[in-house]
């Protein structure tokens, strides 16, 4: 999913340039479009991907994790940064630098030889789309003046919404025909029609003395102990699945990563041009906004790493019908995403943030009571469509009430804000409901073991390996009569855990909801 406020960034921004001719106007979204595309259909492809890194390389949970982790991370916590950047070097020049990043860390994801290759190199393309994904936002915000935008923004947005639409069932379809390996090669061909398209067709523009401030003014302190903080605190978190939570590693990570977030705070409050200027959360509209994305956005992130696996693992789902299992929800969103902005219009944002996380969560529900299913439109797809519709009542609105919340000379900061929180949401929900799907997965699977009657050497085993989940190898000296209950207890197992979580995250939309009904005001 597209995160929060994209739109927003591009009206906030102010042309600077001249605004683009007729002609180079479709060469200005078709660049903008493409590199967006780009990070946004590598975050779903790589989600439909996981069970065959797990098999590739022998992977358990925690490397898969952390192959997901190592993008989001640097994302979320360099994607303000960034966006600072491109305003004083040159927005085109850091796009450029950015999609010239991603498609080499591209490369090297598709050729790592091991998991620790994949996890470094999917670390530099989290780079590569800090500098591109604000970057393509800045380039239409810049280049269309305000009688031109409104257009630009929806054929974006329009666009953009069909090739993640596709993303999953592409890629699906290339890992189940090629190899995984050919979805990260799929970068390659967009990234040289990109730059191509750039320089011929893209005009360089920068904020007002863009070129005359230092970058030594951007915060780099701030993203610094950001990107520390963070990465310290997910360590803690993923590694604790391996090594307990009494390891000095744990310990450390996690002790450190607070630390390193509450230096982060007093830097920014002190910091004369902040990556977070503090004083926007003294808007309650703005502080709800934020948590409320905060806790939606979690149990979105930990939902779409998951249900993917499941469908494949447990369900038998090819990876091409894996991929389109959650098309709906994106079809959704894009074609009643007029009607629900006119929500706002109509009611305020308070009545749509409130009745659209329960609706989400609803969604959720429905997901954990549908047992090992059968088939897709009989038992994922009346869950896929509620989830779907819930998030099509809500996304529109928190994008305005956003822009609202907070007067127009910081729309800019507020939506870069709200953009890194929603990516910040799925990278710390990864973390923590991974250490909770490890826990109730080992512990029902450690309940079901011992009425199967298996051979100690077996039981062992199999223990041995819980931190592969659903993805693991069973011992190779069983009959088919008890490999086939031994495949069961596991399957259920995962499906106990991943109930769970389904649970989990219906408890944090309804969350979402109350914060929205203290926090939002009506109007």
């Amino acid at each position: 999913m597209k995160t929060p406020c994209d739109e927003l960034a591009m009206r906030s921004g102010q042309p600077s340039v001249a605004p683009s001719k007729p002609a180079s106007g479709p060469w200005i979204l078709s660049a903008t479009i493409l590199g967006s595309s780009m990070a946004f259909i590598d975050a779903t492809i790589v989600n439909v991907a996981v069970p065959k890194f797990q098999a590739t390389f022998q992977a358990t949970v925690v490397d898969v994790q952390w192959v997901i982790e190592s993008y989001g991370l640097l994302l979320a916590s360099l994607i303000l940064a960034g966006g600072a950047l491109g305003d004083r070097l040159g927005r085109r020049f850091i796009f450029l630098v950015g999609v010239g990043i991603f498609a080499a860390a591209s490369v090297a994801c598709g050729l790592a030889p091991g998991i620790q290759a994949l996890i470094i190199a999917r670390a530099v393309q989290g780079i590569g789309a800090a500098l591109l994904v604000p970057g393509s936002l800045a380039i239409i915000s810049a280049s269309f003046d305000e009688s031109s935008r409104g257009k630009a923004i929806g054929t974006w947005s329009g666009f953009t919404a069909i090739t993640m639409a596709l993303g999953p069932v592409l890629g699906g379809w290339l890992i189940e025909h090629a190899s995984w390996r050919w979805a990260f090669f799929l970068n390659l061909p967009l990234a040289a029609a990109v730059i191509v398209i750039s320089l011929r067709h893209v005009p360089e523009s920068c904020a007002p003395r863009g070129r005359e401030q230092s970058t030594e003014k951007l915060d780099w302190l701030g993203a610094s102990l950001a990107t520390a903080s963070l990465a310290a605190v997910v360590t803690g978190l993923l590694e604790s699945s391996k090594l307990g939570w009494r390891s000095p590693v744990v310990i450390g990570s996690l002790v450190g990563g607070l630390l390193l977030s509450a230096l982060f705070v007093w830097v920014e409050a002190r910091a004369p041009s902040p990556m977070v200027p503090l004083s926007l959360f003294k808007s309650n509209s703005f502080l709800g906004a934020n948590l409320l994305t905060l806790f939606l956005y979690s149990a979105i992130g930990i939902f779409f790493f998951l249900f993917p696996v499941t469908l494949m693992q447990v369900h038998h789902y090819s990876a091409t019908a894996a991929g389109a299992a959650t098309l709906p929800v994106t079809l959704l969103m894009f074609s009643l995403s007029r009607w629900s902005a006119a929500l706002v219009t109509r009611y305020g944002g308070k009545i749509p943030l409130i009745l659209g996380p329960v609706v989400v969560a609803a969604g959720f529900v429905l997901f954990a009571l549908v047992g090992h299913g059968g088939r897709y439109w009989k038992s994922f797809f009346p869950a896929v469509a509620i989830l779907g519709f819930g998030l099509a009542i809500t996304v529109a609105p928190l994008t305005t009430v956003v822009m609202s919340s907070v007067s127009k000379d910081h729309s800019g900061a507020a939506s870069g804000i709200n953009n890194a929180v929603a990516r910040l949401a799925g990278v710390l929900a990864i973390a923590v409901f991974g250490i909770v799907l490890v826990k109730a997965f080992a512990g029902h699977l450690d309940r079901t073991l011992p009425t199967l009657a298996l051979p100690p050497e077996a039981v062992h085993e199999i223990r041995s390996k819980e931190i592969e989940l659903a993805g693991m190898e069973l011992p190779k000296n069983l009959d088919e009569s008890t490999r086939n209950k031994a495949r069961t207890a596991v399957s259920e197992a995962f499906l106990s855990g991943f109930r769970l979580i389904l649970f989990s995250c219906a408890a944090l939309s309804v969350v979402s909801a109350i914060v929205a009904s203290r926090l939002i005001p009506k109007k």
